[in-house]
């Protein structure tokens, strides 16, 4: 290196000063006048000497320094190297003296085709002059870095001529009188096209949550509002503005708030997903106008990274709940009409039971007897007129039987006289007369009593049931069992017959079963069958009954 001894001419100098010791020792036997002279050649020896030793000195710690920074300047080289990002050093002229690897695989450009050139190559026409005007300003600021760009991305411009955005800083230090400017800069091309993705795909689901006809509200973990949809903001008669950052108890009254809280924070703890918010109730909301109003609510939960998030739909259910109050009222309404309609009905069949067994039995007995008078008279010789008389007579005792057993469907006039128990007991027994089909009859009380209509009610539905079985159960067996359960009064019927698929639609709507359900329905009752082909059918039916009713 010029101005710098190599390390090689040390040895060479040390031997020289060695030679000149040896020489020096020789001239110690000449004369005094010679060995003044000798002395004098010893005293600038021996200060020659230290001078050369004092240059080898020198000379090493040159070579050290040197070997220091030519390492450091290195492993600068190799970090530029490997960096990432593009690195890019211009001099003061804005003229590119660095160019990394890394700026080579961005701009698309080798480092010996920009190397000396200006950085205006590297940007778009329309911002070359301010850019230089920038960087000039900032020589001038002295500052040693800062941002380029500030709040806006910068562009800059590929060897094929596209732009491409980039993020970027500046530093600026100086060398050997020397101004340099260091850019590194980032391609953010692909974090723009996914930020764009995320906005497209935000609005998306903004448009998707302000489309929904439910309200939807999340919150965070400390049960802050931090969406808030348009239906949110009809329900609750709030703007999304003023409910972002608000706590989630604007909208829950006063009396639930610490109970809601306690619900959500048990249900963060959790490892379920999702699940329906009040259980088997209803929750209340509150608007802010201060009203109350019924909600069907469901509840989810997410992370997103350390945080969490609950998200709430919800569907005002007002006109439902009114709808249901409506309904429910309507079918009360329609019960007691029923009920009362079922009443009439019964006393009208028995009114037509007494006026046929009082007035129509009494005239056709009268009939009998007067048949059975002139039969007594008849001559002997009035054949004709005796076969006449003989078939009057078997009419009337048909007729007379049919009108009872008319009277006695349409009302058994024992149900009236003998009670629930008795009645039950002749249709048991008149069924296993009419049809040969034994029937086991078995009450836990024989001395239940009820009132009118549910006395009548039991009675009907052991009759309409033993009359299906007489029809079509084809069985050889039949069985009828009355209890208490509790505060219901329990009557199953059953027998061993074909039975029939419980689950086809069209044999439960037949007019028997019909009618069952009818008349338990009235009485706020329930039916229940169960059947199968081949394997029989039981009838069973709960009915209401209260402690006072039973035994009235």
């Amino acid at each position: 290196m010029t101005g710098r001894l190599p390390a090689i001419f040390a040895p060479i100098l040390l031997l020289l000063a060695l030679a000149a010791l040896l020489a020096l020792g020789a001239l110690l036997q000449a004369d005094l006048r010679v060995a003044m002279l000798a002395g004098a050649g010893v005293a600038a020896s021996a200060a020659g000497l230290v001078a050369i030793l004092q240059l080898y000195r020198q000379t090493m710690d040159r070579q050290a320094a040197d070997i220091d920074s030519t390492d450091a300047e290195a492993r600068v080289g190799e970090i530029v190297e490997s960096a990432m990002d593009p690195i890019i050093v211009v001099d003061e002229n804005q003229r590119i003296v660095v160019f990394n690897a890394a700026a080579e695989s961005v701009f698309r450009w080798p480092r010996a085709a920009v190397t000396g050139q200006p950085l205006d190559m590297l940007l778009p026409e329309r911002f070359r002059g301010d850019h230089a005007i920038h960087v000039r300003r900032f020589g001038e600021t002295g500052a040693s870095s800062r941002r380029m760009g500030a709040q806006r991305l910068l562009a800059a411009l590929r060897a094929d001529g596209t732009e491409f955005p980039i993020e970027a800083s500046i530093s600026q230090h100086g060398d050997g009188g020397r101004k340099l400017f260091t850019v590194i800069l980032r391609d953010v091309s692909d974090r723009l096209y996914a930020e764009t993705l995320l906005e497209r795909s935000e609005a998306r689901l903004r448009g998707i949550l302000d489309s929904a006809m439910d309200a939807i509200i999340t919150v965070d973990g400390n049960q802050h509002v931090v969406m808030f949809n348009r239906a949110a903001e009809q329900m609750f008669v709030c703007a999304r503005d003023e409910a972002v950052g608000a706590p989630l108890s604007w909208f829950i009254p006063e009396r639930f708030r610490g109970l809601h809280g306690e619900h959500v924070r048990r249900f963060g703890e959790s490892e379920t997903r999702s699940r329906r918010m009040g259980g088997a109730r209803i929750v209340t909301g509150l608007r802010r106008n201060g009203e109350e109003f019924p909600i069907d609510a469901s509840i989810s939960q997410a992370r997103d990274g350390n945080a969490r998030y609950f998200t709430v739909i919800l569907r005002d259910i007002s006109a439902r709940i009114r709808a249901e109050e409506e309904l429910r009222r309507s079918k009360e309404e329609l019960q007691e009409l029923g009920s009362t309609a079922h009443v009439a009905r019964e006393q009208e069949k028995s009114r037509i039971a007494r006026e046929l067994h009082d007035e129509l039995g009494q005239a056709l007995t009268m009939l009998q007897m007067d048949v059975a008078w002139c039969k007594a008279r008849l001559p002997v010789d009035q054949g004709e007129f005796q076969g006449r008389l003989d078939r009057m007579e078997k009419l009337l005792k048909t007729t007379v039987a049919a009108t009872r057993r008319i009277a006695a469907d349409l009302r058994p006039l024992m149900l009236d006289d003998l009670g629930l128990v008795p009645a039950v007991e002749w249709l048991v027994e008149n069924f296993t007369q009419r049809t040969g089909v034994p029937c086991r009859l078995e009450i836990d009380d024989r001395e239940l009593q009820l009132d009118s209509v549910h006395s009548n009610a039991v009675f009907r539905i052991v009759q309409e049931s033993l009359t299906n079985i007489a029809r079509h159960a084809g069985a050889s067996s039949a069985e009828v069992k009355i209890g208490r359960d509790g505060d219901e009064l329990v009557i199953r019927v059953g027998d061993n017959g074909v039975g029939f698929d419980a689950q086809d639609p069209r044999k439960p709507n037949s007019f028997g079963l019909v009618g069952l359900r009818e008349r338990a329905a009235l009485l706020r009752g329930a039916v229940s069958i169960a059947s199968g082909v081949g394997e029989g059918t039981t009838i069973a039916v709960r009915l209401p009954v209260s402690a006072g009713r039973a035994d009235a």
